[in-house]
């Protein structure tokens, strides 16, 4: 598959996809001995110590502390790891919406974790994002 760098055209294509799960972060030794490895999505290494992204449900089950409950996005369009301003595009578009934005970049796809509470939001607000540009390059025409 070709990933795609032009922003217009992955603003246009983004179709965000909530996924029904829900999601934590935790980075914490009690985190990585209660948590079957399979069930977790993502880890990033930091300085500080490894963060892992995992199913709700995975941490409920394994009393796994966490902060905060989010819901995944993913950017169904086949974006470049080199496009610039994608991420900046939609995090400012969620902020206008006060919804924080937590982005990981995946080989294929964007995803961003918002609370799970403004999800809905998020999604209504990334659509009108991807109207908005579609409009802004159909005039441009």
């Amino acid at each position: 598959m070709k990933s795609e760098s032009n922003l217009s055209i992955l603003l246009q294509s983004m179709e965000p996809e909530i996924d029904a799960e829900e999601y934590i972060f935790c980075s914490s030794a009690v985190c990585v001995q209660k948590s079957a490895a399979s069930d977790v999505w993502a880890v990033i290494t930091e300085a500080e110590g490894k963060t892992f992204i995992l199913k709700k449900k995975n941490a409920d089950e394994n009393e796994i502390p966490y902060e905060s409950v989010f819901k995944k996005i993913t950017l169904n369009v086949y974006s470049s790891l080199t496009a610039v301003g994608l991420t900046a595009a939609v995090a400012s578009a969620l902020a206008s919406y006060g919804i924080s934005a937590n982005v990981v970049a995946g080989y294929y796809h964007d995803h961003i974790f918002v609370q799970s509470e403004k999800s809905a939001s998020a999604v209504k607000c990334l659509k009108e994002l991807a109207a908005s540009e579609a409009s802004v390059s159909a005039a441009k025409q």
